[in-house]
């Protein structure tokens, strides 16, 4: 397929869909189109009134439950209150942060939401899962130097950029170890991580009066994507024939715009040494392991 909009989504009744932070930006637009698809759509969002007013702008069959990625103790209660097949998981939510700042469990706010909110989230479901599980990464993990022994910058002082970088980079380690062990279990669950491309959405600071601010603000206002166009690599990579590990992104202007298709990573990204170590970091941090 060289080009992917939301009309190409099968028929996607008698499926079930999670989405986290499915309130606004990105995670809205993939809910709305997976229940426009027929898919019962489950709006996993810190605010139970935020994610109400988006659900009533949606069609087909919708649900909000209240998830906050940074308390294990919500991301525990979320999952122990499933009950029933979950057959795609999409872990879109992302936190920013520009100073340091702690989730409930005290891991920095970035790595905590976007990725150890995320791997629990996604072992303690698993038993329930039947299809696919697309984690939302970012290019910007090129960018990534990940240090496993201060991951919550308690020793080196904190950088709002690298922080992210570096979570994104876990993202996409954790996708690469999560299929490497549903393979090894033997289950059909793939999973997969997508690139937006370049969205204006809450994730991006606004408002600053610096050179770099001022910048960013005018290059999001000539080379943004709409939101509707940044949830597209996700539901490519949610429903498209790719093989487990996929990473999907826009196809142009450096992987920031465009219809999504595959793209690459980075070595680092690919390092299976890192990503098993990583793994068994988040396993220690969480205590939330594999259950297959």
């Amino acid at each position: 397929m060289t080009t992917f909009t939301v009309r190409d989504l099968p028929d996607l009744a008698d499926t079930t869909a999670i989405v986290t932070g499915a309130s606004n930006g990105i995670g809205r637009s993939a809910a709305h189109a997976l229940a426009a698809a027929g898919a019962h759509v489950v709006l996993a969002v810190r605010s139970a009134e935020r994610g109400k007013a988006a659900a009533a702008g949606m069609p087909g069959t919708t649900e909000v439950r209240v998830l906050d990625l940074a308390d294990l103790s919500s991301v525990h209660a979320f999952a122990a209150g499933w009950d029933g097949p979950v057959d795609l998981l999409l872990n879109n939510a992302g936190a920013s942060a520009q100073s340091l700042t702690r989730t409930a469990d005290g891991f920095e706010l970035m790595f905590g939401v976007n990725h150890l909110g995320h791997f629990a989230l996604t072992n303690l479901l698993l038993p329930h899962l039947t299809g696919r599980v697309v984690t939302a990464a970012s290019q910007a993990e090129r960018r990534a130097r990940l240090d496993l022994d201060d991951l919550h910058w308690e020793r080196r002082p904190f950088k709002t950029l690298r922080a992210y970088n570096d979570s994104k980079l876990a993202n996409l380690l954790f996708t690469a170890e999560l299929q490497r062990r549903l393979t090894a279990a033997g289950s059909r669950v793939l999973a997969h991580a997508a690139h937006p491309g370049l969205v204006a959405t809450g994730l991006y600071p606004s408002g600053g009066r610096r050179p770099s601010d001022l910048m960013l603000a005018l290059t999001l206002r000539l080379l943004a994507q709409s939101r509707d166009q940044g949830a597209l690599p996700l539901l490519y990579a949610a429903v498209a024939d790719l093989p487990g590990d996929s990473f999907a992104g826009p196809s142009h202007l450096a992987h920031m715009r465009g219809a999504p298709r595959l793209i690459p990573r980075s070595a680092t990204a690919q390092d299976p040494a890192l990503a098993a170590r990583l793994w068994d970091v988040s396993e220690h941090l969480t205590g939330v392991s594999f259950p297959l």
